[in-house]
């Protein structure tokens, strides 16, 4: 039992999490439509201090991948790419949303950021949204010296169901070999379909274990409840851990996602890799987005920050050449 209290959640993050509790806590499939419907109206908008293009991907269906191209105002070279996935349960949200997380990696680093609007699960669930992000990455990997990117410095990272798709895009790549990731970054990452002593019974503010279980069953599909569920698909399911990229995390510590964040930034460690992590007490999922001027949340980003910069001064992942395949 994960059951959250008033007393449990950050004094700055209190008057929110009413708020948020104040509205019908359930998952229906009508609301997920409603709120796909909105994050659509983002489309398009940007922040007006970095450059955005669109460019389409074709997927072997002939159909069209939309990706998100955010780049400095002002050029830069020898800076690093990043395959930026956004949230949203799997189910909803499109690249823009991210705008802000965005800006602070392009302003710090003058990178090369790259957003797929990939498929959701409401439209189909997985391998597609997988298959989406490793073409984005594989189009970077292409076309990202033409924006300023080094090659032998590629990022991955997303927040929530995008950091869940990062450790997948990080596993998946690994195996094979034919983009080296150089970091990754995992923010309340969504990464185990099965309960855990922080995603069972969870009743905290914005994301809970009923929207959570209802969110894994769109994704996997005919998939759920069973054992032989892959690692691409539940990055918490992989067995070996050697050879990701080093990564680095912050969860909250009443969200479902804590322990599974926990567990997956341990076994990196155990493996050798670096892998910088931080619980932020008393903070429910998502709280640096959703209460951005509380100390708590600046405090997050900080976090982030610093470790982001230290990765684009000493993490580094040199190319091999090899024929691409697809799943």
């Amino acid at each position: 039992m994960f059951k959250i209290s008033d007393s449990m959640i950050h004094h700055e993050l209190l008057k929110k999490a009413r708020s948020l509790r104040r509205k019908p806590q359930n998952f229906s499939l009508f609301k997920t439509r409603m709120m796909k419907i909105l994050c659509r109206m983002l489309r398009g908008k940007h922040s007006r201090k970095m450059r955005y293009a669109q460019e389409y991907i074709e997927r072997p269906d002939g159909s069209k991948l939309r990706i998100c191209v955010y780049t400095p105002l002002e050029r830069k070279d020898n800076v690093p790419g990043l395959l930026w996935i956004h949230g949203g349960g799997y189910s909803i949200g499109i690249p823009e949303q991210d705008d802000a997380f965005i800006l602070r990696f392009v302003e710090a680093s003058g990178c090369v950021a790259v957003s797929p609007d990939y498929t959701l699960s409401l439209d189909k669930p997985y391998p597609a949204a997988l298959e989406d992000c490793y073409a984005a990455l594989l189009w970077l990997n292409d076309k990202g010296a033409a924006y300023g990117m080094r090659k032998d410095q590629i990022f991955v990272g997303g927040n929530s169901a995008g950091g869940g798709l990062a450790a997948a895009v990080s596993l998946y790549a690994r195996d094979k070999k034919e983009v080296a990731i150089a970091f990754q970054i995992l923010l309340y990452p969504m990464l185990d379909d099965r309960p855990t002593s922080s995603s069972k019974d969870n009743d905290a503010p914005l994301w809970y274990t009923a929207i959570n279980k209802a969110s894994w069953q769109l994704y996997l599909g005919d998939y759920y409840g069973r054992e032989d569920v892959p690692a691409y698909a539940v990055p918490a399911r992989a067995v070996d851990y050697a050879n990701l990229p080093p990564a680095c995390s912050f969860v909250g510590s009443i969200e479902p996602f804590l322990a599974e964040t926990e567990a997956y930034m341990n076994s990196l460690k155990n493996c050798g890799i670096t892998a910088a992590f931080k619980v932020f007490e008393g903070c429910f999922h998502a709280f640096d987005q959703i209460c951005p001027d509380t100390d708590i949340a600046k405090e997050a980003v900080a976090f982030l920050m610093e470790h982001y910069n230290n990765a684009v001064k000493n993490h580094f992942a040199p190319q091999e050449v090899k024929e691409y395949e697809r799943i």
